[in-house]
């Protein structure tokens, strides 16, 4: 046990109510014992993602990984643990990251033995990085990304966040605007890399998604209708929603997360929803389930991002944009802001304010040209702006010594 164990413990006591009610499984895997994994054949490369948005980053890097080395993706959440395990069944193994106690990172790392890690975005633990040091382990952020509002968390801990940083091997980051938060924070220049955004790469342009029809007609969904789709809703955007809706269109809203299911429903009328596993005749439709959000997508006429009209700080667009869609996203997209600007500044993606949203959604449904140019303009960008995962395959293969 260390100091800072010592200081998780009364942490964990505090919060242990919250903590048993939003985390109900994988009690055991949270402390370090997960299930044994054959001895590595050749060399080990370990991912962490948090949750489920960064799990989709991988979607490209894992298979180019695979190739060369042998890879386990880890995962923090339930919903994330559930997504790896869907994208990467009979590919590599998905296992839970463990708690950050010295204890359970060494039994976890015990079992694990990778021989690189790439942790993505910037899920930096201590104890974990100090355990990976300690054995040799090569540790690098991949897809790193640090807004304004976490620079300013770990500025105030700048003494002891900065020692952490300076333990990783090579920070991999999207831009060179969070390069330089990275390197305001401690992180050596020489280690500091802009290899741009996975979450490019994971997209996938197409305009068919399977099992759409299906979702449309077990809802009750009328195809020959207008249909708005806003995706990951935040609180109070399903009413304002409700309220920007043209005549005569449809409203699909999925809320972003699923304690809001209840909440987001009473925002909306007599809406249909998934999980009652019968159809209606809407207008308004809520998908209260997890995993059918594309195929959602692909049924729009009209996308909105969800969270970006509040006091949140946004949603991924690409995915929408990256299937034809014309898609609208509000002011506030601290977490995506350079995502949003490229595909806003290529004409791919519009941004509105609350008061715009009505005149803006009423315009896409009604110019079918403006619709289509938009997706024409999304798919160019997204094709332009791919490559990442490649970069930070090299860097990681390089990290875990694979011979090139």
């Amino acid at each position: 046990m260390n100091a800072l164990d010592l200081l998780y413990i009364p942490v964990a006591a505090v919060t242990a109510p919250w903590w048993a009610f939003k985390r109900r499984e994988g009690w055991r895997a949270r402390f370090g014992h997960i299930e044994p994994l054959p001895a590595a054949a050749g060399k080990r490369i370990l991912l962490h993602a948090v949750s489920v948005g960064e799990v989709n980053a991988l979607r490209r890097l894992v298979p180019l990984l695979t190739t060369r080395a042998e890879v386990v993706v880890s995962v923090t959440t339930d919903t994330g643990l559930a997504r790896a395990r869907a994208l990467f069944h009979g590919t590599c193994p998905v296992v839970r990251f463990p708690l950050d106690f010295s204890w359970a990172v060494r039994r976890f790392l015990r079992t694990v033995q990778p021989s690189a890690v790439g942790l993505v975005e910037l899920e930096v633990w201590p104890n974990f990085v100090r355990a990976c040091a300690a054995q040799g382990t090569p540790v690098a952020i991949i897809n790193g990304r640090l807004s304004e509002r976490s620079l300013r968390g770990y500025r105030r801990i700048r003494g002891f966040f900065g020692g952490v940083l300076r333990e990783l091997a090579l920070v991999g980051v999207q831009d060179e605007t969070y390069a330089a938060r990275f390197r305001e924070l401690g992180v050596p220049k020489d280690r500091c890399r802009i290899t741009g955004s996975m979450k490019w790469d994971a997209a996938r342009i197409e305009h068919e998604v399977e099992g759409a029809l299906e979702l449309a007609a077990d809802m009750g969904i009328d195809l020959s209708r207008p249909l708005v789709v806003a995706g990951s809703t935040g609180p109070g955007e399903e009413a304002l929603l409700v309220g920007a809706l043209p005549a005569g269109a449809q409203l699909l809203c999925a809320p972003r997360k699923p304690d809001r299911f209840d909440e987001a429903a009473a925002a909306m009328p007599g809406c249909v929803r998934r999980s009652a596993k019968r159809p209606g005749a809407g207008p308004y439709y809520l998908l209260d389930t997890i995993g059918e959000l594309r195929k959602a997508y692909s049924l729009a006429t009209v996308v909105v991002m969800g969270r970006s009209f509040g006091s949140l700080y946004g949603s991924d667009p690409i995915e929408p944009v990256a299937l034809g869609k014309a898609t609208l996203i509000g002011p506030s997209v601290d977490d995506f802001a350079e995502i949003v600007r490229v595909l806003t500044q290529s004409g791919g993606l519009k941004q509105v304010s609350r008061g715009e949203l009505a005149g803006a959604l009423a315009c896409l449904i009604n110019d079918k040209g403006a619709r289509e140019s938009m997706a024409h303009a999304a798919a160019e960008c997204i094709m332009a702006q791919q490559g990442a995962s490649e970069r930070h395959a090299g860097m990681l293969l390089a990290l875990a010594g694979v011979p090139e």
